[in-house]
Parts: C-alpha cells; sequence; structure tokens
C-alpha cells in the first residue's frame, strides 16, 4: 500500500479513527493512512490503551468517506481509501475578539479607561478593541454596571486586552473622524497627564516614604519613653541617670536635679561691693 498522502485528513483525525476501528473491518494500515495517524496509535486506539479517549466520528455522515469507498478497503487491505469530500475549514466569524477567561474580569477595568481617556471612540471601536458588549460600555459610562464600585481605570494594554498598536490605531481613527488635530488634542494646563503606571510608581513611593517617617517617629518615642521610665525609676531609688544623647539637648539629666535645691541667684551690686571690701 503506497504511503504517500496528498488528499487532506479528516477534520478530526484520532475521534475519526476510532469510529472506523470500532464500525468498520478495515485494517489499522488503511485507518492510519486515511486519518494521517500512525500506525502504533490507531492499535493503542484499538487496544483501547491510548491516554486520551476519544468519541468517535462517523466520516460517512461528514460526507469525508462513502460506505462504497469503506467496502472496497474492506474487500482490499491493499487500498487506499479515498477521501469523499475534504472537510472544510473553520474560520471565525466576525464578533467580539476573543479574550482569555483570565483577563475577562479586567475588561471593565479597560472600558473604564478608555471611556475618561478617549471619550471620542465610539462604542462600537471599543467593543471591537476590548471585545466586550455595548451594554457592558453603556453601564459602565452611565455607572449603573453591577460592579461599578470596583471598577477602575486601567491602561487596557497594561492588563492585556490589547497591544499599544491596536489602541493607538483606534484612537488616531476616533479622533481623525471627531476631526480633532493635534493642536486641539493637546491636554489642558494643569491636568495630570502621567500615566496609571507613572501615578503607580509615586503612590507606592510616597507611602514607603510615609512608612519610614512613621517608623522613625515611632522609634524614637519609644526610646523616649524608655528613657523617662529609666529616669523616674533612678529618682526613685536616688541614682543619677545620664540623658541619651538624643535627648541631652533638650531634657535636663537627674543628676542636675538637687532634691530641695534651688539655683543660685545672681548677686546684687550690693553684695558685690561688700565682697570687694
Amino acid at each position: 500500500m503506497a504511503q504517500a498522502k496528498t488528499q487532506p485528513t479528516p477534520l478530526m483525525p484520532h475521534a475519526t479513527a476510532t469510529w472506523l476501528v470500532d464500525h468498520t473491518g478495515l485494517s489499522f494500515e488503511q485507518i492510519a493512512e486515511f486519518c494521517g495517524l500512525h500506525l502504533l496509535e490507531v492499535q493503542a486506539m484499538a487496544d483501547d490503551l491510548a491516554g486520551s479517549k476519544y468519541t468517535g466520528r462517523d466520516p460517512v455522515h461528514a460526507g469525508e468517506l462513502t460506505l462504497e469507498e469503506i467496502e472496497k478497503g474492506q474487500a482490499d487491505e491493499e487500498y487506499s481509501l479515498k477521501m469523499h469530500k475534504a472537510p472544510v475549514e473553520v474560520t471565525r466569524t466576525k464578533g467580539p475578539r476573543y479574550t482569555p477567561v483570565s483577563k475577562r474580569q479586567d475588561k471593565p477595568d479597560g472600558i473604564a479607561w478608555v471611556l475618561r481617556s478617549h471619550p471620542e471612540v465610539s462604542d462600537a471601536q471599543i467593543s471591537k478593541l476590548i471585545g466586550t458588549t455595548r451594554n457592558t460600555i453603556g453601564a459602565i459610562r452611565e455607572r449603573s454596571h453591577w460592579n461599578i464600585q470596583n471598577i477602575q481605570p486601567k491602561d487596557p494594554v497594561t492588563l492585556g486586552l490589547c497591544s499599544q498598536r491596536e489602541l493607538d490605531a483606534v484612537v488616531a481613527k476616533a479622533a481623525k473622524r471627531a476631526g480633532i488635530t493635534e493642536e486641539e488634542a493637546v491636554p489642558v494646563e494643569g491636568a495630570d497627564q502621567r500615566s496609571d503606571k507613572d501615578k503607580l510608581i509615586e503612590e507606592l513611593q510616597a507611602e514607603r516614604e510615609a512608612n519610614v517617617k512613621a517608623a522613625a517617629q515611632a522609634a524614637q518615642e519609644a526610646e523616649a519613653e524608655a528613657w523617662l521610665a529609666a529616669k523616674r525609676e533612678a529618682e526613685e531609688n536616688g541614682v543619677a541617670v545620664e540623658p541619651n544623647e538624643a535627648f541631652a539637648a533638650s531634657t535636663p539629666a537627674p543628676s542636675e536635679i538637687d532634691d530641695g535645691a534651688v539655683a543660685e541667684e545672681p548677686a546684687t551690686d550690693d553684695e558685690t561691693d561688700e565682697n570687694a571690701g
């Protein structure tokens, strides 16, 4: 039997091979050749040793084989089955672009970002760009979406919902249609033109600085409390305590405070004359 094959294979080779093994008397070689599989794969299916179990697909019903062709093959093991009608290639129809399941929850955030940053983009363009429906877009615009409280505008490029090139093309097309020139598109003075990434970085830096400042202040307060506690304990025991360097300039040491002692008053002019005499 000739091994050279120029004809197409069935649309679902493994499922077709499973059906032919179960419902015909064709040899494994004939089935393997027709389905474009290895002989050992067909033998594993027949012996129920295949790693994956396939539901049989009737090639006669699909129009890929005829009963006459199967009978010819059963009568002659050297006969090579001929495809009656090649399977039609399945092409994707027009509609919203496919988005992986892991990314679908990010769609509302991307829609909100486009609505806020590029109001000139139409709903149809957003629907095609992100892969959503106009009802969803309208609900987010009117803030009637069921999860509107948790929707945060985020760049769809950063979320992986589209490429930067696709976004730029849509924005440019919408701007051209709306008659917006580059001069008109210049943002108003005083508006925050930073990207979401820059804003996030700045927020993280500010939060980090605030945490460092709070930690330093807490450490200083703890040190002050510890010193004051030691000072009170020393005063109770009559022991002098040297102040910490951090508080030496602003807080008097316990040794400088005498029980019942009063600071000497400066001498008067009369006392100075008597001492001089």
